[in-house]
Protein backbone atom coordinates (compact mmCIF):
# COMPACT_ATOMS: atom_id res chain seq x y z
CA UNK A 1 0.00 0.00 0.00
CA UNK A 2 1.26 3.37 -0.96
CA UNK A 3 1.26 6.91 0.70
CA UNK A 4 -0.86 9.59 -0.34
CA UNK A 5 1.04 12.86 -0.70
CA UNK A 6 -1.40 15.42 -0.63
CA UNK A 7 -0.16 18.68 0.71
CA UNK A 8 -1.13 22.60 0.09
CA UNK A 9 1.76 25.27 -0.73
CA UNK A 10 3.62 26.81 2.00
CA UNK A 11 2.18 30.54 1.37
CA UNK A 12 5.06 32.59 0.06
CA UNK A 13 7.46 30.18 -0.18
CA UNK A 14 7.26 26.58 -1.59
CA UNK A 15 4.25 25.42 -4.29
CA UNK A 16 1.86 22.47 -3.32
CA UNK A 17 3.76 20.61 -6.47
CA UNK A 18 6.90 21.31 -4.90
CA UNK A 19 6.39 20.38 -1.24
CA UNK A 20 4.60 17.16 -2.48
CA UNK A 21 7.64 16.61 -4.72
CA UNK A 22 10.26 17.01 -2.01
CA UNK A 23 8.60 14.86 0.72
CA UNK A 24 7.86 11.93 -1.96
CA UNK A 25 11.88 12.42 -2.15
CA UNK A 26 12.26 11.44 0.78
CA UNK A 27 9.90 8.66 0.82
CA UNK A 28 11.35 7.08 -1.89
CA UNK A 29 14.67 7.17 -0.34
CA UNK A 30 13.32 5.49 2.47
CA UNK A 31 12.33 2.85 0.15
CA UNK A 32 8.47 3.27 -0.13
CA UNK A 33 5.85 3.93 -2.53
CA UNK A 34 3.42 7.05 -2.97
CA UNK A 35 1.57 8.84 -4.91
CA UNK A 36 1.63 12.68 -4.99
CA UNK A 37 -1.36 14.90 -5.42
CA UNK A 38 -1.21 18.32 -4.46
CA UNK A 39 -4.19 19.84 -3.61
CA UNK A 40 -5.16 24.00 -2.87
CA UNK A 41 -8.65 25.69 -1.16
CA UNK A 42 -9.10 27.88 -3.80
CA UNK A 43 -6.56 30.15 -2.49
CA UNK A 44 -3.01 30.64 -3.01
CA UNK A 45 -1.42 27.55 -5.35
CA UNK A 46 -5.43 26.99 -6.51
CA UNK A 47 -4.32 27.31 -10.25
CA UNK A 48 -1.41 25.09 -10.74
CA UNK A 49 -2.98 22.31 -8.55
CA UNK A 50 -5.33 22.29 -11.08
CA UNK A 51 -3.84 23.00 -14.33
CA UNK A 52 -1.82 20.05 -13.23
CA UNK A 53 -4.65 17.89 -11.34
CA UNK A 54 -7.13 18.40 -14.93
CA UNK A 55 -4.06 18.48 -17.38
CA UNK A 56 -5.25 22.05 -18.68
CA UNK A 57 -2.76 23.82 -21.27
CA UNK A 58 -1.70 27.27 -20.62
CA UNK A 59 -2.90 30.71 -22.28
CA UNK A 60 -1.18 33.49 -21.78
CA UNK A 61 -3.49 36.90 -21.84
CA UNK A 62 -3.05 40.50 -21.44
CA UNK A 63 -5.24 42.54 -19.01
CA UNK A 64 -5.03 44.74 -16.35
CA UNK A 65 -4.22 44.74 -12.29
CA UNK A 66 -6.61 46.59 -9.76
CA UNK A 67 -5.07 49.83 -9.94
CA UNK A 68 -5.06 49.70 -14.12
CA UNK A 69 -1.16 48.32 -15.13
CA UNK A 70 -0.76 46.25 -17.32
CA UNK A 71 -0.65 42.51 -16.32
CA UNK A 72 0.50 39.09 -18.23
CA UNK A 73 -1.61 36.20 -16.97
CA UNK A 74 -2.70 33.40 -17.90
CA UNK A 75 -5.54 31.08 -17.96
CA UNK A 76 -6.22 27.12 -17.81
CA UNK A 77 -8.01 25.24 -20.72
CA UNK A 78 -9.03 21.84 -21.09
CA UNK A 79 -10.22 19.96 -24.16
CA UNK A 80 -13.64 19.22 -22.51
CA UNK A 81 -14.10 23.06 -22.03
CA UNK A 82 -13.18 23.48 -18.35
CA UNK A 83 -11.42 26.97 -17.83
CA UNK A 84 -9.47 27.97 -14.63
CA UNK A 85 -8.96 31.36 -13.58
CA UNK A 86 -6.76 32.82 -10.97
CA UNK A 87 -8.29 35.93 -9.94
CA UNK A 88 -4.87 36.89 -7.77
CA UNK A 89 -3.31 36.73 -11.83
CA UNK A 90 -5.36 39.77 -12.49
CA UNK A 91 -6.26 41.28 -9.32
CA UNK A 92 -4.16 40.46 -6.76
CA UNK A 93 -3.09 42.15 -3.50
CA UNK A 94 0.73 41.32 -4.03
CA UNK A 95 0.80 42.29 -7.83
CA UNK A 96 3.56 45.30 -8.58
CA UNK A 97 1.98 48.83 -9.40
CA UNK A 98 3.03 52.49 -10.15
CA UNK A 99 -0.38 53.52 -8.79
CA UNK A 100 -1.11 54.12 -5.21
CA UNK A 101 -2.47 50.96 -3.47
CA UNK A 102 -6.05 52.36 -2.82
CA UNK A 103 -8.25 50.03 -1.19
CA UNK A 104 -11.18 51.78 -2.57
CA UNK A 105 -10.53 52.15 -6.15
CA UNK A 106 -8.89 48.88 -6.88
CA UNK A 107 -10.70 46.79 -9.37
CA UNK A 108 -11.95 42.80 -10.89
CA UNK A 109 -12.08 44.64 -14.22
CA UNK A 110 -8.75 42.26 -15.17
CA UNK A 111 -10.41 39.40 -13.67
CA UNK A 112 -13.64 39.92 -15.87
CA UNK A 113 -11.20 40.22 -19.14
CA UNK A 114 -9.56 36.64 -17.97
CA UNK A 115 -13.03 35.19 -17.80
CA UNK A 116 -14.64 37.04 -21.07
CA UNK A 117 -11.54 35.78 -22.91
CA UNK A 118 -11.74 31.66 -22.02
CA UNK A 119 -15.52 31.96 -23.30
CA UNK A 120 -14.50 33.25 -25.96
CA UNK A 121 -11.94 30.83 -26.46
CA UNK A 122 -14.87 27.94 -26.00
CA UNK A 123 -14.67 27.18 -22.20
CA UNK A 124 -18.11 26.04 -20.94
CA UNK A 125 -17.40 26.05 -17.37
CA UNK A 126 -15.14 28.36 -15.93
CA UNK A 127 -13.89 27.84 -12.51
CA UNK A 128 -12.28 31.08 -10.44
CA UNK A 129 -10.28 30.61 -7.39
CA UNK A 130 -10.31 33.77 -5.82
CA UNK A 131 -8.10 34.10 -2.97
CA UNK A 132 -5.87 36.69 -2.47
CA UNK A 133 -7.60 39.80 -4.15
CA UNK A 134 -7.14 43.45 -3.62
CA UNK A 135 -10.16 44.43 -4.19
CA UNK A 136 -13.65 45.17 -2.62
CA UNK A 137 -15.66 46.44 -5.69
CA UNK A 138 -18.68 43.38 -5.52
CA UNK A 139 -17.53 42.38 -8.95
CA UNK A 140 -17.84 45.40 -10.48
CA UNK A 141 -15.19 45.83 -12.60
CA UNK A 142 -15.19 42.16 -13.70
CA UNK A 143 -19.15 42.26 -14.52
CA UNK A 144 -18.24 45.69 -16.68
CA UNK A 145 -15.24 43.68 -18.48
CA UNK A 146 -17.01 40.87 -18.94
CA UNK A 147 -20.26 42.44 -20.27
CA UNK A 148 -18.14 44.87 -22.71
CA UNK A 149 -16.20 42.06 -23.95
CA UNK A 150 -19.44 39.81 -25.39
CA UNK A 151 -20.40 38.16 -21.96
CA UNK A 152 -19.70 34.75 -21.24
CA UNK A 153 -21.23 33.15 -23.85
CA UNK A 154 -23.57 30.67 -21.80
CA UNK A 155 -20.24 29.35 -19.94
CA UNK A 156 -21.08 28.46 -16.07
CA UNK A 157 -19.09 29.92 -13.73
CA UNK A 158 -17.67 28.26 -10.65
CA UNK A 159 -16.18 30.29 -7.88
CA UNK A 160 -13.83 28.58 -5.46
CA UNK A 161 -13.02 30.34 -2.15
CA UNK A 162 -12.37 29.17 1.32
CA UNK A 163 -14.65 31.87 3.51
CA UNK A 164 -18.12 31.64 4.19
CA UNK A 165 -18.27 35.64 5.12
CA UNK A 166 -21.38 37.24 3.32
CA UNK A 167 -21.07 40.23 0.62
CA UNK A 168 -22.35 42.85 2.99
CA UNK A 169 -19.51 41.63 5.72
CA UNK A 170 -16.71 41.63 3.27
CA UNK A 171 -15.42 45.05 3.56
CA UNK A 172 -15.25 44.40 7.30
CA UNK A 173 -13.91 41.42 7.77
CA UNK A 174 -11.13 42.07 4.72
CA UNK A 175 -10.51 45.43 4.22
CA UNK A 176 -8.26 46.09 6.94
CA UNK A 177 -5.64 43.32 5.03
CA UNK A 178 -5.86 45.30 2.04
CA UNK A 179 -5.10 48.25 3.14
CA UNK A 180 -8.35 49.77 4.20
CA UNK A 181 -9.05 51.94 7.71
CA UNK A 182 -12.15 52.57 9.44
CA UNK A 183 -13.08 55.26 6.69
CA UNK A 184 -12.24 53.77 4.05
CA UNK A 185 -14.22 49.97 5.56
CA UNK A 186 -17.14 52.18 5.87
CA UNK A 187 -17.34 53.82 2.76
CA UNK A 188 -17.06 50.14 0.57
CA UNK A 189 -19.39 48.59 3.02
CA UNK A 190 -22.08 51.27 2.05
CA UNK A 191 -20.75 50.67 -1.83
CA UNK A 192 -21.36 47.03 -1.16
CA UNK A 193 -25.26 47.51 0.55
CA UNK A 194 -25.69 49.98 -2.56
CA UNK A 195 -24.47 46.88 -4.94
CA UNK A 196 -26.70 44.40 -3.46
CA UNK A 197 -29.96 46.84 -3.54
CA UNK A 198 -28.86 47.26 -7.15
CA UNK A 199 -28.49 43.56 -7.74
CA UNK A 200 -32.08 42.52 -6.04
CA UNK A 201 -33.52 45.52 -8.51
CA UNK A 202 -31.96 44.42 -11.79
CA UNK A 203 -31.40 40.87 -11.33
CA UNK A 204 -33.97 39.47 -8.66
CA UNK A 205 -30.38 38.68 -6.82
CA UNK A 206 -29.48 39.74 -3.04
CA UNK A 207 -25.82 38.55 -1.97
CA UNK A 208 -26.17 39.49 1.20
CA UNK A 209 -28.59 37.06 2.35
CA UNK A 210 -25.96 34.06 0.84
CA UNK A 211 -22.92 32.43 2.26
CA UNK A 212 -19.57 32.97 0.84
CA UNK A 213 -20.99 35.91 -1.49
CA UNK A 214 -18.70 38.12 0.42
CA UNK A 215 -15.05 36.32 -0.79
CA UNK A 216 -12.98 38.83 -2.53
CA UNK A 217 -14.41 41.56 -1.61
CA UNK A 218 -17.61 40.30 -2.86
CA UNK A 219 -16.59 39.40 -6.17
CA UNK A 220 -18.43 36.05 -5.34
CA UNK A 221 -21.38 37.82 -4.46
CA UNK A 222 -21.33 39.71 -7.83
CA UNK A 223 -20.46 36.87 -10.54
CA UNK A 224 -23.97 35.13 -7.97
CA UNK A 225 -26.40 37.72 -8.77
CA UNK A 226 -25.25 38.71 -12.29
CA UNK A 227 -24.32 35.37 -13.47
CA UNK A 228 -25.94 32.65 -11.35
CA UNK A 229 -22.36 31.61 -10.39
CA UNK A 230 -22.34 28.72 -8.47
CA UNK A 231 -20.08 29.34 -5.11
CA UNK A 232 -18.72 26.36 -3.30
CA UNK A 233 -16.00 25.09 -0.86
CA UNK A 234 -12.53 25.24 -2.77
CA UNK A 235 -11.14 22.56 -1.01
CA UNK A 236 -14.05 20.30 -1.42
CA UNK A 237 -14.21 21.00 -4.81
CA UNK A 238 -10.97 20.71 -5.70
CA UNK A 239 -10.73 17.48 -3.95
CA UNK A 240 -13.59 16.29 -6.20
CA UNK A 241 -12.08 17.44 -8.93
CA UNK A 242 -8.86 15.55 -8.20
CA UNK A 243 -10.59 12.09 -7.55
CA UNK A 244 -9.24 12.33 -4.19
CA UNK A 245 -11.38 9.90 -2.44
CA UNK A 246 -10.47 7.32 -5.59
CA UNK A 247 -6.61 8.29 -4.62
CA UNK A 248 -7.13 7.38 -0.65
CA UNK A 249 -9.35 4.38 -1.04
CA UNK A 250 -5.90 2.60 -2.34
CA UNK A 251 -3.82 3.92 0.31
CA UNK A 252 -2.10 3.26 3.91
CA UNK A 253 -1.28 6.88 5.07
CA UNK A 254 -2.38 10.19 3.93
CA UNK A 255 0.72 12.99 4.29
CA UNK A 256 -0.45 16.68 4.29
CA UNK A 257 0.80 19.98 4.65
CA UNK A 258 0.74 23.62 4.78
CA UNK A 259 2.49 26.38 5.78
CA UNK A 260 1.24 27.31 9.00
CA UNK A 261 -0.86 24.63 11.12
CA UNK A 262 -2.98 26.75 13.37
CA UNK A 263 -6.35 27.18 14.98
CA UNK A 264 -7.80 28.55 11.71
CA UNK A 265 -6.98 24.78 9.75
CA UNK A 266 -10.28 23.29 10.99
CA UNK A 267 -12.41 26.21 9.77
CA UNK A 268 -12.77 24.83 6.70
CA UNK A 269 -9.03 24.43 5.26
CA UNK A 270 -7.82 21.68 3.07
CA UNK A 271 -6.63 19.73 5.58
CA UNK A 272 -9.75 19.52 7.90
CA UNK A 273 -11.58 18.41 4.49
CA UNK A 274 -8.75 15.85 4.05
CA UNK A 275 -9.17 14.58 7.63
CA UNK A 276 -13.08 14.01 6.92
CA UNK A 277 -12.28 12.25 3.85
CA UNK A 278 -9.50 9.80 5.21
CA UNK A 279 -11.17 7.76 7.29
CA UNK A 280 -9.09 5.61 9.85
CA UNK A 281 -6.33 5.71 7.94
CA UNK A 282 -2.82 7.92 9.73
CA UNK A 283 -2.77 10.99 8.15
CA UNK A 284 0.72 12.80 8.70
CA UNK A 285 1.67 16.71 8.84
CA UNK A 286 4.58 18.19 7.58
CA UNK A 287 4.29 22.06 8.05
CA UNK A 288 6.73 25.11 8.20
CA UNK A 289 5.57 26.40 11.46
CA UNK A 290 2.49 25.30 14.31
CA UNK A 291 1.16 28.25 16.20
CA UNK A 292 0.71 27.60 19.87
CA UNK A 293 -2.92 27.85 19.71
CA UNK A 294 -3.13 24.42 18.18
CA UNK A 295 -4.39 22.54 21.02
CA UNK A 296 -6.44 19.62 21.06
CA UNK A 297 -6.72 19.88 17.11
CA UNK A 298 -3.18 18.30 16.95
CA UNK A 299 -4.68 15.05 18.18
CA UNK A 300 -6.17 15.05 14.51
CA UNK A 301 -2.42 13.73 13.19
CA UNK A 302 -0.08 10.57 13.24
CA UNK A 303 2.20 13.02 13.67
CA UNK A 304 3.42 17.06 13.07
CA UNK A 305 6.87 17.32 11.33
CA UNK A 306 7.94 21.05 11.37
CA UNK A 307 9.61 21.02 7.94
CA UNK A 308 10.61 24.74 6.44
CA UNK A 309 12.94 24.17 3.36
CA UNK A 310 13.68 21.15 0.88
CA UNK A 311 15.70 19.40 2.80
CA UNK A 312 13.51 19.11 6.02
CA UNK A 313 10.69 17.61 3.64
CA UNK A 314 12.48 14.86 2.66
CA UNK A 315 13.56 14.08 5.62
CA UNK A 316 9.87 14.57 6.78
CA UNK A 317 9.07 11.84 3.90
CA UNK A 318 11.86 9.55 5.26
CA UNK A 319 10.55 9.71 8.65
CA UNK A 320 6.76 9.43 7.63
CA UNK A 321 7.50 5.96 5.75
CA UNK A 322 9.67 4.31 7.98
CA UNK A 323 6.77 4.83 10.90
CA UNK A 324 4.37 3.49 7.82
CA UNK A 325 6.64 0.47 7.21
CA UNK A 326 7.29 -0.43 11.02
CA UNK A 327 3.37 -0.73 11.99
CA UNK A 328 0.57 1.26 10.02
CA UNK A 329 -0.67 4.47 11.91
CA UNK A 330 2.22 4.25 13.95
CA UNK A 331 2.90 7.81 15.49
CA UNK A 332 5.59 10.39 15.03
CA UNK A 333 6.03 13.11 17.61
Amino acid sequence: MSILVAPDSFKGTYTAVEVSRHIGAGIRAAGGAFTELPVADGGEGTFEVLVRGLGARRVGLDTVGPWGDGVAAEIGLTADGTAVVELAAASGLNLPTAQRRDPVMASTRGTGVLMAEAARLGARRILVACGGSATTDGGSGAIAAIDELGGLRGADVVVLSDVTTRFGDAARVFGLQKGAGPAAVEQLTCRLEQQARDFLRDHGRDPRAVDRTGAAGGFSGGMWARYGAELVSGADYVLDLLDFDAHVAGCSAVVVGEGRLDSQTGQGKIIDAILARSGTRPVYAVVGSVHEDLGDYAGNFAGVIVAGDPDAMSRAGAAIAGACHTTTGHALR
